[in-house]
């Protein structure tokens, strides 16, 4: 009966009324004569509510008014209501709370799915039905809901309340990356970039860097992937940055998924929120959020760390800040190692919508397979791996890891479709250590030597995998790992030695070490700052950022360094 994933008890729940209850709501009233345009109030029969305890009065009273309000709803109305809401279900118990939720959901039903940003305040999201975890669970919410935008939440990702005490603006910064779009024209398609929207979330160019290039320019070469690939990156681009267009027209549906996607919430790992289904975002005055030029509608990725740039929308500073939730399991299963559904989704992509078909030994085997079946085999190794129960679709299509896939598979092309699971799993980014690999590959063999052995698979609609994999003997890797961790906050204040007045500067032992992890991290979409090379290309304007203080995104470097900089510049540019 916990919709939010916390126990509420007296003490906290006393807490929780203060800094989401009655502070909201004395803003509201604060500010309710200057609203203008709203509408009249409920009558009485419309804010009549149910017996019961006063909590519970009270949530429905006030999503009664919130939903009366409609679009003309203060935000400090909507943000009481998100909190009664969430008490008022988590103070119950089993059948009362599914009753409760289920009377909530009735009474705000008439209002369309939507995101207001609250000014220094949350996002309050009406009747997204479709709130998931970073691994593609998804997570119990009420109705009305207050998302942490400050990064301060101690229950994130919804608000406490903290960013009333914290000092938290939602101002865009001056220095942020400009509105500006390019366009870079291939032999069959035109890609079109904001780099002022982009949130560095790495997914074009870790997954088809001829086309996405890190490391020179312009960064993206229109001509330097198939055509599929290049469409699938700019689908897949969470904030909404990228664009096609063929023969000089732009293809917004093609981009935009033509619509078909269901309004979601993705709470990312350490990141943003990825908003995907065209879920409309407007401003705590009611109108709609300012959108950078060419941005997505249907897609974006909003700030939750509290340090964008470009508030609302994430602009990848989370990677500064060394923002960081949700906390990692300390025993997590091979599926939350992974990275979830997701993960294994973008794996099963990878191998039947590119490896599979151009596979001589296996594309006629697998030329029938229906719409969906990546996400089906997704979900079953999901299953296989310790996330959710799998039941597999009635469609009569084999498949490999769910039941019976490979029974019209020769002995060469169960091993060649085995080369190729493996082949997109490190594609798709999945853990490289050898615990997880050998993991991994352990269960495709089983799997796919399973299937061959036994055609008919297991029951459908069992909804359970072929099997329960583990951990190899092996063990697992610690949950940080230590190799390539990227080091905290502490780590990466530590004093970098300059050279003295008459010491020559080289970018080796001087200007390497002043760009930190982070730094090179964020800036990978543009050049690597650990390369000297790139660097001396964009010498020039490194160092115009450096003197403005726009480089690093987070603090800017003290004059001394800024100097030692310059001096390397002047000096012939030593490797």
């Amino acid at each position: 009966g916990r919709h939010q994933d916390v126990a509420a008890g007296p003490t906290d729940a006393a807490s929780r009324l203060v800094d989401s209850v009655l502070r909201p709501l004395a803003d509201a009233v604060a500010t309710a004569g200057r609203q203008p345009g709203q509408p009249a109030q409920p009558s009485p029969d419309q804010a009549a509510v149910q017996p019961g305890d006063p909590l519970w009065q009270a949530a429905q009273a006030a999503t009664t008014l919130r939903a009366a309000l409609g679009r003309g709803c203060p935000a400090g109305l909507a943000e009481a209501t998100a909190a009664l809401q969430a008490l008022a279900c988590d103070l119950a118990d089993g059948p009362e709370a599914a009753g409760r939720l289920a009377r909530l959901r009735d009474l705000q039903a008439d209002l369309p799915a939507s995101i207001q940003t609250a000014t220094n305040g949350p996002y309050l999201v009406t009747n997204v039905a479709t709130l998931r975890d970073h691994l593609g669970l998804p997570r119990p919410a009420t109705p009305q809901v207050a998302l942490c935008r400050c990064g301060g939440s101690a229950r994130k990702p919804f608000c406490d309340g903290s960013h009333a005490s914290n000092g938290f603006t939602d101002e865009k910064d001056p220095k942020r990356v400009p509105d500006r779009r390019d366009a870079y024209p291939g032999e069959q398609v035109t890609v079109l970039d904001n780099r002022g929207l982009c949130q560095h979330s790495g997914l074009c160019t870790d997954r088809l860097p001829t086309a996405f290039r890190t490391s020179q320019e312009p960064f993206v070469a229109a001509s330097g992937g198939r055509l599929d690939e290049i469409i699938r990156a700019v689908r897949d681009c969470p904030s909404g940055a990228l664009g096609l267009a063929f023969d000089g027209r732009e293809q917004p549906a093609l981009r935009d998924w033509a619509g078909t996607r269901e309004p979601a919430i993705e709470i990312t790992q350490d990141g943003p929120y990825r908003v995907t289904g065209g879920i409309e975002l407007t401003a705590a005055g009611g109108g709609e959020v300012a959108r950078n030029h060419g941005a997505s509608r249907e897609h974006y990725a909003l700030c939750r760390c509290g340090h964008s740039q470009n508030k609302p929308f994430c602009s990848g500073m989370h990677w500064y800040v060394d923002f960081r939730d949700p906390p990692r399991p300390a025993d997590p299963t091979l599926f939350e190692w992974a990275g979830g559904l997701p993960a294994l989704t973008r794996m099963t992509r990878l191998l039947y919508q590119r490896y599979v078909p151009a596979d001589p030994a296996l594309a006629a085997a697998f030329a029938g397979m229906p719409p969906g079946h990546p996400e089906q085999e997704a979900a079953a190794l999901a299953a296989a791996l310790g996330g959710p129960a799998w039941a597999p679709p009635d469609d009569g299509y084999p498949r490999l890891l769910g039941r019976g896939a490979a029974r019209d598979l020769t002995e060469d092309q169960r091993a060649r479709w085995v080369t190729l699971a493996s082949q997109a799993a490190r594609d798709a980014e999945l853990p490289s250590d050898p615990q997880f690999q050998a993991a991994l590959t352990g269960y495709l063999e089983w799997s796919s030597r399973n299937a061959v052995a036994r055609p008919a698979g297991p029951p459908a609609g069992s909804g359970q995998p072929a099997a329960a994999w583990d951990w190899t003997p092996a063990g697992r890797p610690p949950a940080e790992p230590a190799e390539g961790a990227e080091a905290g906050p502490e780590a990466q204040a530590q004093p970098v030695p300059l050279p003295g007045p008459d010491e020559e500067v080289s970018f080796a032992a001087h200007i390497k070490p002043l760009f930190r992890e982070r730094d090179q991290k964020s800036m990978s979409f543009a050049f690597d700052l650990w390369s000297a090379d790139d660097v001396q290309a964009h010498a020039a304007d490194i160092l115009d950022r450096l003197r403005n203080g726009s480089m690093p995104c987070d603090t800017a470097w003290p004059s001394e360094q800024v100097a030692v900089f310059q001096r390397w510049t002047e000096t012939g540019f030593r490797p």
